[in-house]
């Protein structure tokens, strides 16, 4: 910093009219003393030719002491941190050196008491009769703008970090909600299997029993029907009656018992595998539907065994598999549908379409498309996804991809 001895005292300030100086100076100097930023004018040496009242009050001086001082020596000779800042690298003077005009707002001016502060400041040349006779600099302190944009920095730092904290505590609370997801449908299945068990080895035996008894009683009437009196037959003929009634009944009871079986848990998914089961899903749902099956399924022998995948995978891939086609059959009105199946070590992908009514691509993500819910939760689980396309009168194709790890 330069001491203040060096600078002018006895010099009349360049920048207040004199008496015999036009009106329009007087105005010029009126509007110069009554704006709030710094405005100063230096020459082709880069010194001060005039300076407003609050320009020099920025700097801590009185605007005659800046007058004739090199302005760049007195208030912009240092970068932040005190390094020099050399004058022919200064944007300010090369607004009159090389005709190049500036605003910048990343660097600091001095105070006469050696402190520094952030200022914006543009740098224009004058030209009097095509030649550049100087530069007249305009400035403001942005001490307060700074300050409120790096409060606004540290409220937005703090607000992302409450987001993140939050986003963390949300996407763990869903992650437990897909294993909780998860572990329902294990249990839910496993409760398929035992009641399937049961209904089969109780029920299912029971009905058997019960034909065998009828079949039995059925067979006695008859030899007896021969030794009685007309009456006696008549009554006899009657039970036989009932009795074949009953066993019609038994019958379509196991064909019912049958069905639940299925239904709950296919004993093909158990004793031949999912490819098997999913081909006789798709062909019995064809045929109960009375739908044209275009049927393809290619399965790598890597992944062909039985017990080659996991079985909560192999439960998914077949009850998702399941929904697709329970889709089809409640909604698409469809005459005809396609089934395309791959496998290898790197995935398994199903596509399931129809030629129905189709839907719009809303009525997939609507919060009561539970049965869509429901499959990708449980593709979510393995990693995989749930891809919808439907168009309105064209039908709908529902692709399912699952990764498999080698």
């Amino acid at each position: 910093m330069h001491p203040t001895s060096a600078l002018p005292t006895a010099a009349a300030p360049a920048h207040l009219p004199g008496a015999d100086q036009p009106v329009w100076r007087d105005k010029l100097s009126q509007l110069l003393e009554s704006t709030g930023e710094g405005i100063f004018g230096i020459d082709m040496d880069g010194c001060c030719t005039f300076i407003n009242r609050a320009g020099a009050e920025l700097l801590g001086y009185a605007p005659a002491e800046v007058l004739g001082q090199n302005m760049h020596e007195l208030a912009h000779h240092s970068h932040e941190g005190g390094a020099h800042y050399p004058e022919q690298l200064c944007p300010i003077f090369n607004a009159f050196r090389k005709a190049l005009p500036c605003r910048i707002d990343t660097e600091l001016f001095w105070r006469r008491d050696g402190s520094g502060f952030p200022v914006e400041y543009s740098s224009y040349p004058i030209v009097d009769g095509g030649v550049v006779q100087g530069a007249v600099v305009t400035f403001v302190d942005i001490s307060e703008r700074q300050q409120a944009q790096q409060a606004l920095r540290h409220a937005n730092d703090v607000l992302e970090q409450r987001v993140d904290e939050r986003t963390h505590a949300l996407s763990a609370a869903l992650q437990q909600l897909r294993e909780l997801s998860a572990y329902t449908h294990t249990v839910r299945e496993e409760e398929r299997t035992r009641i399937a068990r049961e209904v089969h080895d109780e029920l299912g035996s029971l009905l058997v029993a019960l034909k065998m008894d009828v079949n039995w009683l059925d067979k006695r009437l008859s030899e007896q029907q021969q030794k009685n009196s007309d009456d006696a037959q008549a009554m006899r003929e009657n039970m036989r009656g009932k009795c074949q009634n009953m066993g019609r009944l038994i019958e379509s009871a196991v064909d019912n018992v049958g069905r639940i079986i299925t239904d709950l848990r296919p004993s093909i998914l158990d004793h031949q595998g999912l490819w098997a089961a999913l081909e006789w899903q798709a062909h019995e749902f064809a045929q109960t539907a009375e739908l044209q099956c275009d049927w393809s399924m290619e399965v790598a022998p890597a992944v062909a065994a039985a017990d080659a995948l996991p079985g909560s995978l192999t439960v998914a891939v077949f009850r998702i598999f399941q929904e697709m086609l329970s889709n089809v059959g409640r909604h698409a009105q469809a005459t005809a549908i396609g089934i395309r199946i791959q496998a290898d070590t790197q995935g398994i992908a199903i596509e399931v379409q129809d030629n129905g009514v189709g839907a719009d691509a809303e009525a997939f993500e609507a919060a009561t498309a539970y049965g869509v819910m429901g499959m990708r939760e449980r593709a979510r689980h393995f990693g995989g996804s749930i891809h919808i396309e439907s168009v309105l009168g064209r039908g709908s194709l529902f692709h399912l991809h699952i990764p498999l790890s080698n």
